[in-house]
């Protein structure tokens, strides 16, 4: 376990006194950025200076896979478990809902003593019970669903007005009106909160709304690529490079207030990419929503200056919910055992990338399957999960990638999956059918959201007018 260590001057004795001091810890998470887009992983012309300079400072996990979806991976990543465990196989129609009897990070973290804060977006259950400032966030700054401006069927629901540009937001259970643009708002709202919090150890999760469609930005950014490649992927590169931006500020603020030391900062993508693939994918099968190398593969940049070292790789599998014990252990935060979780610390590797890191099978699965008591378009096709078991489904390990029952392939030799070895290689599919039906009779029970009725009301429009009637709206202008 790494601890920042400092010295201590107390009144009451002549020796000095060393206390242990754990690292602040700053997650970003952006929504449907990929692996390949990103200027350091070899993408020909997007323009990401700021996240390529902490690339070249951090340890960078190439092999870190995810769900193919949001939601999903938000949850493991809250949890240390599984999506399915925690009920989310889905993004919408209460699906996204992470089981309230779930253990999150945050609330792993404050056990330690850090105060915490998200930024941006949520996307596990709308509900008040489900909210973060119910699990375990000191400070909350949040949009409603899966996207600004989204609606479906159930409580998932946007505030009337809201947008990409001056986004109304949830602060703290009161809605507030910015001012800006959605990524620049948040990023501004957490140096607000960083600042202010500075002088103990926090925890600051900034899951980003962008890149994720529709694709809106500022003309500037957008203009960068028009003449590189068309449709809607120059406003996609360019959401992402506004988000370059900020993390540029967040940094040179960590500068400035003498917290870059002290500050483990990390930099993740939900899934695979929403429309980068249209220019360079990284050579991977497979998108957003596929799970295909290409749907699952992100970027994992750890750096915290004494403990991670710069411009290393570690090439082994490792998975989303592996983060939640790994920040527990730097965090020195115990870990109750009934939480039981699917990840285990990263820590090892990231002191040692060569250290011994023993093989495991893990599983995907797209989810998404239709809902027996939804709406028409969203009844269709497959309605009962068991039924959909072996529907966009995956099982990896450190050398095999299967994907449904007939394909698989060796991600060691051929990670952009053209060669399939599935007939030369029966007693390996078998193998991993094996371990993945296991897998499922295990998580089939705590899908606790497939008969979730859709409730009709919108809990975020509901408090909104509320609001607005009694007390007003109330205004946010950007510190930074």
């Amino acid at each position: 376990m790494l601890l920042i260590m400092f010295i201590l001057s107390c009144s009451d004795s002549p020796k000095e006194k060393e206390k242990e001091i754990p690292p602040n810890i700053i997650l970003v998470m952006t929504d449907d950025q990929g692996y390949g887009d990103l200027a350091s992983h070899g993408h020909p012309f997007i323009q990401t200076p700021n996240i390529d300079k902490l690339y070249a400072q951090s340890t960078r996990f190439t092999d870190f896979q995810v769900s193919p979806t949001c939601a999903p991976t938000r949850s493991a990543l809250m949890s240390g478990r599984a999506p399915f465990k925690n009920g989310v196989t889905h993004t919408i129609l209460e699906r996204e809902r992470m089981a309230l009897s779930s253990t999150t990070l945050a609330e792993v973290l404050k056990t330690a003593g850090y105060t915490t804060g998200i930024f941006g977006k949520w996307h596990l259950g709308d509900d008040d019970e489900y909210q973060p400032d119910q699990r375990g966030f000191d400070e909350v700054f949040i949009h409603a669903a899966g996207g600004i401006g989204q609606t479906y069927p159930g409580t998932q629901g946007a505030v009337p007005g809201t947008g990409y540009f001056n986004p109304i937001i949830k602060h703290n259970n009161t809605f507030v009106q910015t001012e800006g643009y959605c990524t620049d708002v948040f990023f501004a709202q957490s140096l607000t909160w960083i600042k202010q919090n500075k002088d103990k150890p926090f925890f600051a999760y900034i899951p980003t709304n962008a890149p994720h469609g529709p694709f809106i930005v500022d003309d500037k950014y957008k203009d960068l690529y028009k003449d590189k490649c068309e449709g809607d992927v120059p406003a996609f590169l360019g959401m992402i490079t506004n988000i370059d931006e900020n993390m540029g500020l967040l940094m040179k603020k960590l500068d400035e207030w003498n917290l870059s030391n002290n500050t483990l900062l990390i930099f993740m993508t939900d899934n695979g990419t929403a429309r980068g693939d249209k220019v360079f994918n990284y050579g991977m099968k497979g998108k957003k929503g596929s799970v295909h190398e290409g749907g699952t593969r992100v970027p994992l940049f750890f750096r915290l200056p004494g403990l991670t070292k710069a411009g290393v790789d570690v090439d082994r599998l490792t998975r989303h919910y592996d983060l939640l014990p790994t920040l527990a252990e730097i965090a020195g935060a115990e870990i109750p055992e009934t939480m039981d979780l699917d990840g285990r610390s990263l820590l090892p590797l990231i002191k040692d990338p060569k250290t011994e890191w023993s093989d495991r099978y893990t599983f995907f699965h797209k989810g998404r399957w239709g809902k027996a008591n939804g709406p028409e378009r969203w009844s269709r096709g497959n309605t009962d999960p068991d039924a959909a078991k072996y529907v966009n489904f995956a099982v990896r390990n450190e050398q095999w990638r299967l994907v449904g029952k007939d394909e698989l392939y060796d991600i060691n030799n051929d990670p952009g999956e053209q060669n399939n070895l599935a007939e030369e290689n029966p007693e390996v599919i078998a193998s991993m059918l094996h371990e993945y039906n296991l897998w499922w009779d295990e998580v089939r029970p705590m899908m606790v959201n497939e008969d979730a009725t859709l409730e009709t009301g919108k809990p975020f429009v509901e408090q909104f007018k509320k609001q607005k009637e009694t007390s007003g709206i109330l205004h946010w202008k950007a510190q930074y």
